[in-house]
């Protein structure tokens, strides 16, 4: 996949083959790539925590573990590298939890979700944490997040939320039709075709074949 094609910029390619390569757990790839993307400079050390957090709440905790690990590794490598003495992460305290007030976390996760996916919020307490707080986060932009949304989906092979964050992303005009055709060719690249395809009947508006 050429990383100067048109439709998404390199940063953009990062995210989604992130999501990819840390869904498939596969080590060598992930490294290299998480790497790429902090030494480069695509994507900043508090940039790469936000990923893992978001990719966390699509694809589970224990895949994103991993991917917290490939990334103190590199974080570590590419600070040697700089001539400088390698420093923990950044910290976080609990004032990136959000509101104490559950119920006005709750109510603002219902506002977030319906900026996020186009439709009215369900009930639910998933919704304080998921929209409440880890979407209105200020480390990754909306758009970001999409690109990360739409390629874990897309790999959970879960047709409701593909259906739902492809069309949302679409819809709100964060990832246009050009660039959603784009993410989805790179995203067959790492992840197969059969994945891809699901992504595209939901961006064309109609149900994949089985």
């Amino acid at each position: 996949m050429d990383p100067a094609a048109p439709g998404l910029g390199r940063r953009d390619r990062r995210l989604v083959t992130l999501t990819c390569l840390a869904f498939a757990v596969t080590a060598e790839p992930l490294r290299a790539q998480v790497y790429a993307a902090l030494d480069s400079g695509d994507l900043t050390i508090e940039e790469m925590l936000e990923v893992v957090l978001h990719f966390a709440v699509y694809c589970g905790w224990p895949k994103a573990s991993n991917l917290e690990m490939q990334v103190r590794a590199s974080w570590a490598q590419v600070q040697r590298e700089r001539g400088e003495e390698p420093r923990p992460l950044p910290p976080r305290g609990i004032d990136d939890l959000g509101l104490n007030d559950w119920e006005a976390r709750l109510q603002r996760g219902e506002q977030e979700f319906r900026d996020v996916n186009l439709i009215q919020a369900p009930p639910g307490d998933t919704l304080g944490y998921v929209f409440g707080h880890v979407w209105q986060r200020p480390g990754l932009s909306r758009r970001d997040r999409r690109l990360v949304t739409v390629a874990s989906v897309g790999l959970c092979e879960a047709p409701v939320p593909i259906a739902s964050h492809v069309g949302s992303a679409l819809g709100s005009g964060d990832i246009s039709r050009p660039e959603m055709d784009e993410l989805i060719r790179h995203f067959a690249t790492y992840a197969g075709s059969a994945r891809a395809e699901a992504l595209t009947a939901a961006a064309n508006g109609t149900t994949p074949c089985p």
